[in-house]
């Protein structure tokens, strides 16, 4: 008896492995989608990451400027009261 469970229940496991490698192979891309994904993210356009560099060099600057004030710039703008 015990042996008919452990059979089965090992012949279970290996179906829902299989089952689920079988539903990730469809799912997938294939090879010219994943080419043509990775051609269209933004580290891949020059001018993209030049924007995105030049923004985060400014988001940089604002939290240095920020960091080096003892205003509480989170309360709104000018010095606080």
């Amino acid at each position: 008896m015990s042996g008919m469970r452990t059979m089965l229940t090992t012949g279970a496991l290996a179906g829902v492995i299989c089952v689920g490698y079988g539903m990730w192979a469809v799912i997938s891309p294939g090879e010219d989608r994943k080419r043509e994904i990775l051609k269209n993210l933004p580290e891949a356009n020059p001018v993209r990451m030049e924007e995105t560099r030049r923004r985060n060099a400014l988001l940089m600057q604002v939290l240095k400027e920020a960091a080096e004030t003892k205003d509480n710039i989170a309360r709104g703008f000018g010095p606080s009261k």
